[in-house]
C-alpha cells in the first residue's frame, strides 16, 4: 500500500548520471522509469523535479556572471527532463514537461491549475527550469512547486543515502539520521537543501524523505513507507 497519494520526486542529476557522473546513465533513468511506472499502477501521483548537476553547476562558474549561469543551470534542468520524459514514455508513461517560461513548443508553460489536472489524470508531470529566476536553486523549485501542487511529500533520490551528520565520503564515522527536523537541518546547517527552500519547508510544513536513489526499488520502497532513507520533518 502506498504512504502518499501524491508526491514530488526530486531527482539530482548526478544521480541521473550514474557511475560516470556527466550525462545520462540509460539504466538509472530506465530503472527509475519503471519504479514510477509502479507508483502510476498503484494510484500515486507523481511530479518530478531534476536537478541539472549532469551537465553544468552554475554556482561553481566563478568567473561568469551569477544570472547568466544559472540561467544555463535551468537550460540544463530542461534538457533532463525532456530526456527522462522520453525514458518514461518508452516504458508505456504519459508525460508532460512543463516550465515557467516559454520553450516553444517543446515544453508546456507552468500553471498549478494545468499541472494538478494533468497529475489527477494520472500524468507524469516533470518541472523544468527551476522557478524562472537566478539565485534560486533546483531545490527551492522542488519545495515551491510541491506547495503549489499541495504534494503530501517530497521524495528526494540523491547519490547519497540520507542525511548524515558530516560529510559520510569525507568522515568515514559520519552519523545517519533516520529522522531529522528541518529546523535541525537549518540549524546544523547540515547542507541538504539550501537554506531557502529548508524555510519554505517549515513554513508550510511540507516533509521530505532523503534516500539513495541507486539502490535497489528505493523509489517504491520510500511510497510504501520502507524506506532506508532519512525522514525529514517540518
Amino acid at each position: 500500500m502506498a504512504e502518499y497519494k501524491r508526491i514530488l520526486l526530486k531527482l539530482s542529476g548526478e544521480a541521473l548520471a550514474g557511475p560516470e557522473k556527466m550525462g545520462f546513465d540509460d539504466a538509472t533513468c530506465i530503472g527509475v522509469a519503471n519504479q514510477v511506472k509502479q507508483l502510476a499502477q498503484m494510484g500515486v501521483e507523481v511530479g518530478i523535479v531534476t536537478g541539472g548537476g549532469n551537465f553544468w553547476r552554475g554556482r561553481s562558474s566563478e568567473n561568469m556572471d551569477r544570472t547568466r549561469a544559472d540561467q544555463i543551470g535551468m537550460l540544463a534542468t530542461v534538457m533532463n527532463c525532456i530526456y527522462v520524459s522520453e525514458i518514461f514514455g518508452s516504458v508505456g508513461l504519459k508525460t508532460s514537461v512543463m516550465t515557467p517560461f516559454s520553450c516553444g513548443s517543446m515544453t508546456e508553460l507552468f500553471s498549478k491549475e494545468r499541472a494538478t489536472e494533468l497529475l489527477s489524470q494520472g500524468v507524469i508531470v516533470f518541472f523544468a527550469g527551476g522557478t524562472g529566476h537566478p539565485y534560486f536553486s533546483t531545490d527551492t523549485a522542488t519545495v515551491l512547486r510541491a506547495v503549489e501542487i499541495e504534494a503530501d511529500v517530497i521524495l528526494s533520490g540523491k547519490s547519497i543515502d540520507g542525511v548524515y551528520d558530516s560529510d559520510p565520503a569525507v568522515y568515514p564515522d559520519a552519523k545517519k539520521y533516520d529522522r531529522i527536523s528541518i529546523e535541525d537541518v537549518i540549524n546544523q546547517r547540515l547542507g541538504v537543501i539550501d537554506l531557502a527552500a529548508a524555510a519554505l519547508c517549515r513554513e508550510n510544513h511540507m516533509q521530505m524523505v532523503l534516500f539513495g536513489l541507486n539502490q535497489p526499488d528505493s523509489i517504491v520502497a520510500t511510497v510504501k513507507g520502507e524506506s532506508k532513507g532519512t525522514l525529514v520533518t517540518a
